[in-house]
């Protein structure tokens, strides 16, 4: 805000500037009185219109121009706001996954940020080797595969899932692993086959990454043919 005197001691004007431009030109004339008191400023050389004028001519502007500065410092809030979010946004913490110690097939665990896109897919279970089975005869695991050969299937489906979603398998964080056991093994699961078959998607030139994992025996899975059931959780 600039008062500027203008020559002869009884004018002034009143400028209000944001950003290099004025909002606000206002005229002032004061005219000084015997009184000790500080000269008051009106807008008239009339006392008589001392009282209308003095806010119907310079307050009228000044309140058009303090509405018009702030509604440039609104704009100007928010476009810092609006920096600092996308600055923000683009700083985002990543995820972290934290390896086991000694480092090993799997992770100890992995940390996730807030506002990281989550992915969490059912069980997913094999697909049948060949055709599927006939309709109304009972399919056996032969027709389905061993715990390696299953899981391996298992996995590809999951890989489709993940693709259809905008996910890949290095984004996968977190894996629940059901195996049932085989009746060729005396009714233990293969845990060797299906590490065997996790290998061949994690931790590999494709993939080098590896995931937190939970395997667990179970009696039985949906259907007697199916040895490996694979819960899966992604995050990117």
């Amino acid at each position: 805000m600039l008062f500027n005197p203008r020559p002869g001691g009884t004018t002034a004007n009143l400028d209000l500037i944001f950003n290099g431009s004025s909002v606000l030109d206002a005229p002032l004339t004061f005219r000084p009185y015997a009184s000790t008191e500080a000269n008051i400023m009106h807008t008239s050389t009339s006392q008589s219109e001392f009282s209308r004028r003095r806010t119907s001519v310079p307050w009228r502007g000044l309140a058009a121009g303090i509405f018009r500065l702030s509604l440039a410092g609104a704009v100007i809030a928010m476009g810092i706001g609006l920096t600092t979010w996308s600055s923000s946004a683009s700083a985002a913490p990543a995820i972290v996954r934290h390896a086991a110690s000694p480092p090993g097939l799997i992770l100890q665990g992995v940390t996730v940020p807030a506002g990281a896109k989550m992915l969490y897919l059912s069980g997913q279970l094999a697909s049948p080797i060949g055709a599927p089975p006939p309709t109304g005869t009972s399919a056996t695991i032969a027709q389905y595969g061993d715990t390696r050969t299953q899981t391996i299937s298992v996995f590809e489906k999951i890989k489709g899932l993940l693709a259809a979603q905008g996910f890949r398998m290095a984004d996968i964080i977190k894996l629940t692993v059901f195996v049932a056991g085989d009746p060729k093994l005396g009714g233990k699961m293969d845990f060797a086959g299906m590490n065997d078959a996790f290998k061949l998607y994690f931790g590999t030139p494709e993939n080098p990454t590896t995931v937190a994992r939970s395997t667990v025996q179970v009696a039985a899975l949906a259907a007697p043919q199916y040895l490996v059931e694979i819960e899966a959780t992604a995050a990117k």
